[in-house]
């Protein structure tokens, strides 16, 4: 285990509550299990040798801890700058290893409406900007034909990230793991964002953001997220799979359309 993580265990320890050892000394339980065992017959049945073995402490592994410290990072977070970084030092999320870039935003962060997707793709973890690949340029178009975009201003602006920030190897499916460890930073993002709707994009960002999946099912219907208005919408890689997504996808184009407007 490097540096970093002893000192982010030492640090989730102490917001616990725990911030002072119980002993003087260090006790060694490992050595003294073995000189306990070794002091035993071995006539003496299993039973009776369990009573004499110490009982070894139960301390959570570093990534079972995670979410708790990306919780706590995330709540120190009052700006993107800040965020941005954050995330950037993260060592516990693995994916970071096997990507070239951390893919954090793009758009107007003044902006209504914040869409979030799934995971950065090739292009993206190249560039190092969400949406940018083949499904990028058709969500630039989808939100064109309602006059917005991620350069807008005002009503006509966009905001766009992602569920994870690192690009899973082979374009997999983030693991759920993954995506728990990740989310207090979405969260936070989500915060300091304040958009107006939240637009998640197919079904792990769904199931992320509003515990649903079954895209077919629930696009189109308003929900809500972290306190805000949320609209699920079809990824755009799925509908360029399947173009006669687009009707599904121009009519809640129209929906969020109407909300700004209201």
């Amino acid at each position: 285990m490097d540096s970093f993580a002893i000192l982010t265990a030492l640090h989730w320890h102490i917001e616990l509550g725990a911030d002072e050892a119980i002993g003087d000394v260090p006790i060694d339980r490992y050595t003294h299990a073995v000189e306990s065992t070794k002091k035993q017959s071995p006539t003496i049945g299993l039973s009776s040798n369990l009573k004499h073995i110490d009982v070894l402490p139960v301390v959570p592994h570093i990534e079972e801890a995670a979410e708790d410290i990306a919780r706590i990072f995330a709540a120190r977070c009052n700006d993107l700058e800040t965020l941005r970084n954050t995330i950037a030092t993260f060592e516990h999320c693995t994916l970071k290893k096997g990507a070239r870039n951390l893919v954090f935003s793009d758009g107007n962060p003044s902006a209504r409406i914040m869409i979030i997707g799934e995971a950065p793709g090739r292009q993206e973890d190249q560039v190092g900007k969400p949406f940018v690949g083949r499904a990028g340029q058709l969500l630039d178009k989808m939100f064109a034909a309602i006059d917005m975009d991620r350069k807008g201003e005002g009503d006509t602006a966009l905001y766009i990230t992602n569920v994870m920030p690192w690009r899973p190897p082979q374009n997999r499916d983030p693991s759920a793991e993954e995506i728990s460890m990740m989310l207090p930073f979405l969260e936070r993002h989500i915060a300091i964002i304040n958009p107006d709707i939240i637009v998640p994009m197919g079904n792990i960002a769904c199931k992320a953001i509003l515990g649903k999946t079954g895209i077919t099912r629930i696009r189109g219907h308003w929900t809500k997220a972290f306190g805000k208005p949320a609209l699920p919408m079809f990824h755009p890689a799925g509908v360029l799979r399947d173009p006669l997504k687009k009707r599904e996808c121009w009519a809640d184009l129209l929906a969020l359309k109407a909300r700004l407007n209201t």
